[in-house]
């Protein structure tokens, strides 16, 4: 047996015994462990084997979301972790001075201590405390913050003579800062004792960078952590939507001077206007995400972190500052309350002056019922005029498919008609050479048209230039989510992420019901630009069944356009019913063979989402966490570690 091989081989089989061990230290059962896993083996192979383990060791946790044991187990800081950090930081090339900048009024003193403290107990030493009193009537904050300054020489405070509100207040403080950069900060929150090194450390990765944002979780009063946001790299879209980036948030203060500082006018959403106004200035890779949880929102009766209805003002603000953004990049748009979440935003871009044609390209194969299905909701509930239905026939012989192919209108339907063995990929090819539209859309026959503007709401989107593929909400017949975007990894080449999420639930920080970038959407329902689909090739005919669409949004990708999933194009669908289950060897063989196919091909890009985080599962669609984190540069240094996720 090749060396090579010798040691993938050694490898896996470490691996698996340090689940087995785990599982057992879990309450797992030996025998039950083993049968489980074989069977797993039998139906999967080598893959099936390890996420069989994976599934018995998660399987014995009393609860895979319960964030209070994944801390303990994987975020928790020792003395040797940090005396680690501690080295790091004296290590570090590049050492700006960090100025934290904090607006305060009348502050409930245990928190505002709190906050105060743990700033001063920061690992990295290259730090100041900016802080400017908004013209407090308790004594007593100006009592805490004068003996705090008198501590601690990092710290400096300025006293502002009457009330100006959030954005008066923190540009006082920004008045005071010295750093290379500032980092927001609210007065009842707490910054993690490692979070301004891995600032630091972020831009020494990257010295030109714009922006740095970290993950956060909530604090109760009785500073319990509770619902933490593991975030995405930059995502455009979804900054539409929300302001996931929030904190920790670090500015280059230039930048932030550039811009003007904070605008009054937009109260409960000014870092939302902020982040909008500075990324106009910034390329994409000037702004970095570090996946770590370094930020606790303080969540006490009123405040945005207990819920985010406590201030309507906040969410019409936001909307100003979208709105306003928009204008500003020459992006002609409504911004809207989103219909699921009204805290939340819904972006409609303008459509093109005039109507492109849109190619609907079905591919089928006999079940007139379902085709016929798809037509007629096509036809009965779309409102968009302008488009032709190109069918691709792959070899029916059903009677009933040939009537209903008879009775459909020549002037928008074509039948074009293919007798080779089923090929997905290579059907949409052909139709797409056939196609007269500048916009093509791939859909299965087993699509049920559920929103009339489902086309306006995708055109928008696919219009701009900078966008490759649009994808849309698909739903499951009994009401369950089929479709919110497909996460790279999950399974071991790409899932569906919120699978099975029940109607009328956001899912994972309104990630289910929140227009955003991915890396993949499903061809399913698929809206591309004609120059687009030929400028990558098309689908690639050596994947006739699946991850086509994987492969062919990671090559859109890979031309520099960015993938959007919009939820406001909404569909059911009835998920291959026409074309059956993999259920037989040659099916299987072929799968396998697709499966390696992508992963060679793809490689790490498919362990490492930029639309997904590393803290959250590649074994689970739900947006749970990961047991452990799916890199251990990932994890706090000092951190109790389990053994590594598998990839």
């Amino acid at each position: 047996m090749p060396r090579s091989v010798m040691a993938r081989v050694a490898k896996q089989a470490v691996r698996i015994a340090a689940f087995v061990r785990l599982a057992m230290q879990r309450g797992g059962s030996p025998v039950g462990i083993w049968r489980k896993a074989h069977a797993m083996y039998r139906r999967d192979g080598l893959a099936g084997l390890r996420l069989g383990f994976y599934k018995v060791m998660t399987a014995v946790e009393t609860d895979r979301k319960d964030y209070a044991a994944w801390l303990r187990r994987f975020a928790t800081l020792d003395d040797s972790g940090r005396a680690a950090l501690r080295a790091d930081c004296a290590a570090l090339k590049l050492t700006p001075l960090i100025s934290v900048i904090m607006p305060t009024w009348n502050s409930p003193l245990v928190f505002l201590d709190q906050a105060i403290w743990s700033v001063r107990r920061q690992l990295y030493p290259h730090w100041e405390l900016c802080i400017a009193d908004d013209a407090s009537t308790d004594p007593q904050v100006r009592q805490l913050l004068e003996r705090h300054r008198a501590e601690e020489p990092r710290i400096r405070v300025v006293y502002r003579a009457e009330n100006g509100h959030i954005a008066a207040s923190t540009n006082s403080a920004l008045t005071l800062a010295q750093g290379e950069f500032v980092a927001l900060f609210d007065h009842d929150d707490l910054l993690s004792e490692d979070a301004l090194y891995w600032m630091a450390e972020a831009v020494n990765r990257q010295p030109d960078a714009g922006l740095v944002y970290s993950d956060e979780d909530k604090v109760d009063g009785a500073n319990r952590r509770f619902d933490p946001h593991f975030k995405p790299d930059l995502n455009y879209e979804l900054l539409l939507a929300q302001n996931y980036i929030s904190h920790l948030g670090l500015y280059r203060t230039a930048l932030v001077r550039q811009v003007g500082g904070f605008q009054s006018g937009y109260d409960g959403a000014q870092d939302h206007d902020l982040v909008l106004r500075v990324l106009e200035l910034l390329a994409p890779h000037q702004v970095l995400h570090v996946p770590r949880v370094l930020y606790h929102w303080r969540a006490i009766s009123g405040s945005t972190a207990l819920a985010a209805g406590e201030k309507h003002y906040a969410a019409e603000a936001g909307r100003k500052a979208v709105r306003e953004h928009l204008a500003r990049v020459g992006s002609a748009a409504e911004v809207l309350p989103s219909s699921a979440t009204p805290t939340m935003n819904r972006v409609r871009f303008a459509l093109p002056a005039v109507p492109p044609l849109v190619s609907i390209i079905i591919p089928t194969r006999d079940r007139a019922d379902l085709l016929g299905m798809c037509l007629d909701t096509l036809v009965q509930r779309t409102t968009w005029t302008n488009y032709e239905v190109i069918i691709v026939d792959n070899g029916s012989v059903e009677a009933a498919t040939q009537a209903l192919f008879a009775r459909l209108p020549a002037d928008r339907f074509r039948v074009v008609r293919d007798e080779q063995p089923f090929n997905f990929s290579a059907l949409n090819n052909l139709a797409a050479r056939a196609a007269r539209g500048s916009m093509l859309c791939l859909m299965n026959n087993d699509i049920e048209i559920l929103t009339p503007d489902w086309l306006e709401d995708m055109v928008g989107f696919a219009a701009r230039p900078e966008i490759g593929c649009v994808g849309a909400r698909l739903w499951y017949p009994d009401g369950r989510l089929q479709h919110a975007g497909v996460v790279l990894g999950v399974g071991g080449i790409a899932g569906h992420g919120h699978k099975l999420l029940p109607r009328g639930y956001g899912g994972y920080f309104g990630r289910a019901v929140s227009h955003q970038s991915y890396s993949v959407v499903t061809a399913a329902c698929l809206l591309v630009r004609r120059d687009v689909f030929e400028q990558v090739g098309g689908l690639d005919e050596q994947l006739a069944i699946a991850f086509n669409d994987v492969d062919f949004c990671l090559r859109v990708r890979a031309a520099g356009y960015r993938n959007v999933w919009t939820p406001y194009a909404e569909m059911v669908h009835h998920e291959s019913a026409s074309r059956g289950d993999e259920d037989t060897p040659a099916k299987q063989a072929r799968f396998a063979a697709e499966v390696s196919f992508v992963r060679q091909r793809w490689g790490a890009q498919l362990d490492s989402d930029p639309a997904y985080n590393v803290n959250l599962s590649a074994y689970y669609d739900d947006f749970s966490y990961a047991w452990p984190p799916r890199s251990a540069a990932e994890v706090p240094q000092g951190a109790v570690m389990a053994t590594k996720e598998l990839p």
